[in-house]
């Protein structure tokens, strides 16, 4: 079969056309600049185009800048299909149901914080379970954990583990609504309960930064982020166990049902059934059930952070100014209502990988925000910039609403660890002071900053686009790995 070689239709932006397999639906458009574009995989762009198959399927299958190989969709992936006559696949979201980042601000200053790093580090990495079978400090019971699943973040502030007003700065308030717990097994359940407010491992982790660049002062400050060398705090992690275990579940529930509907993907990975069938619906259900552990689990992680600063700091969380400016999810499907081609259409809009960045007065924008729009929280690598967006109109019409989640990977977990050495880089981190915890040095050099896309590229192809407006940048200080 031909190679894929997409062609530049406009600035950043590139074209697979439909007619390029016979199967595609929907033309493929990746949003990337040349850098960005040279990086990515063949396999990416492939994987792709099965994308560009589903039924139901609007407009395009859209890979973002931070685009690279996942399971089924690319990972910076995003695919809106029709909620009555589409489909929904369990690969449009992936094993980290609700993998997601949270940002909380702080009035302290980066010369209050760096004299504290390597203690705070440590204090963080006692007071969060962190790395891989990381179990929580908190054990949930089985009635306790169907409240969190169905309740999300709400659970925990209602456990004091949170303040009210940390709900409304969450994407959906910290919860979903259609979560059925009827719609786990056993072993989602059981892996589960012993993780909630656990960081886990991999890419997942504590960041303390300070802001290194603003560009939009008003923005800027209805975030509440007024000056260079503000400390803020990034958390990133997802459902943990329980989301691996819905996304097996339902990878194998789907795959079997498909042939009940004659579906038939040009790669099993692809697995889809109608989103209004029973399957759907179950499958549907589920994922909000692991996308409410995650917001919980976000939630539980805030509070011990804000904890781990008053010990540190011998000041009250609300006197250091720890508001959560925002959370958002990475790797979920939503029931949102998009105009295509001048009529309003309810769709399963599918984001992997791929952050929400809805504009200012949309509906589903927060009142905190509902006169500037949502916030983007984009994470580089441990050794880089992370960045703070704000969604704009453009993006209502070039990409569902929808923006990067991160850098994006360039290389593999295995190639990084063919090539870089834990220990080293740490060093060369705590060289440029960067102060490193992993409960793992493996884990150090699967996350060196090697491996990730350049993150100020990212960033300026999503605000060139107009799908997502730089805001601040920010450098790590302190990072806890899991």
């Amino acid at each position: 079969m031909s190679q894929l070689v997409p062609k530049k239709i406009a600035e950043n932006i590139y074209e697979i056309p439909k007619s390029a397999r016979n199967y595609m639906k929907v033309p493929t458009r990746i949003f990337a600049n040349e850098k960005i574009i040279r990086a990515m995989e063949q396999k990416m762009f492939t994987q792709a185009t099965h994308v560009a198959w589903l039924p139901g399927i609007y407009k395009h299958s859209l890979v973002l800048p931070d685009g690279h190989m996942g399971y089924g969709f690319p990972i910076g992936g995003v695919a809106a299909t029709d909620y009555d006559e589409g489909v929904i696949s369990p690969g449009g979201v992936g094993y980290d149901i609700n993998c997601g980042v949270r940002l909380l601000r702080t009035n302290l200053k980066k010369e209050d914080v760096v004299p504290q790093a390597h203690r705070l580090t440590e204090e963080l990495f006692r007071n969060v379970p962190s790395g891989v079978g990381s179990k929580a400090k908190i054990r949930l019971n089985r009635s306790e954990l169907n409240e969190l699943l169905t309740e999300g973040a709400k659970y925990c502030v209602k456990r004091g583990l949170g303040w009210d007003e940390d709900i409304d700065h969450c994407e959906e308030n910290g919860a979903l609504s259609n979560a059925d717990i009827e719609t786990l097994s056993d072993r989602a359940i059981q892996r589960g309960m012993p993780q909630a407010g656990s960081l886990g491992s991999g890419n997942h982790f504590i960041e303390i930064q300070y802001v290194d660049k603003i560009y939009d002062d008003d923005l800027a400050k209805a975030m509440g982020v007024i000056e260079l060398g503000q400390v803020v705090v990034m958390i990133h992690t997802g459902s943990r166990g329980l989301g691996h275990q819905i996304c097996s579940d339902y990878l194998r529930n789907v795959e079997r049902a498909m042939h009940k509907y004659n579906i038939k993907p040009p790669d099993r990975e692809l697995a889809s059934v109608p989103t209004q069938s029973v399957d759907g619906q179950a499958y549907f259900n589920a994922m909000a059930c692991g996308a409410n552990f995650a917001w919980g689990n976000r939630q539980m992680i805030l509070h011990w952070v804000r904890e781990t600063f008053e010990k540190q700091f011998k000041q009250s969380a609300e006197d250091m100014d720890m508001h959560l400016i925002y959370d958002v999810a990475h790797n979920i499907a939503k029931k949102e209502e998009h105009t295509i081609d001048g009529k309003k259409r309810t769709v399963i809009t599918h984001r992997k990988g791929a952050t929400r960045a809805f504009p200012a007065n949309h509906p589903d924008v927060p009142q905190a925000y509902k006169s500037i729009g949502q916030p983007v929280i984009l994470p580089g690598s441990m050794g880089t910039a992370s960045y703070v967006l704000i969604g704009q109109p453009n993006g209502m019409e070039v990409s569902f609403g929808s923006t990067a989640h991160g850098a994006g990977r360039v290389m593999s977990r295995k190639a990084a660890l063919r090539r870089f050495w834990g220990e080293t880089i740490r060093d060369e981190l705590k060289g440029k002071g960067i102060t490193v915890k992993s409960a793992n040095p493996k884990i150090i050099a699967e996350e060196a900053p090697g491996v990730y896309k350049d993150i100020d590229s990212v960033a300026n192809v999503s605000d060139a686009l107009g799908i997502g407006k730089k805001v601040i940048r920010v450098k790590p200080i302190a990072v806890v790995k899991g």
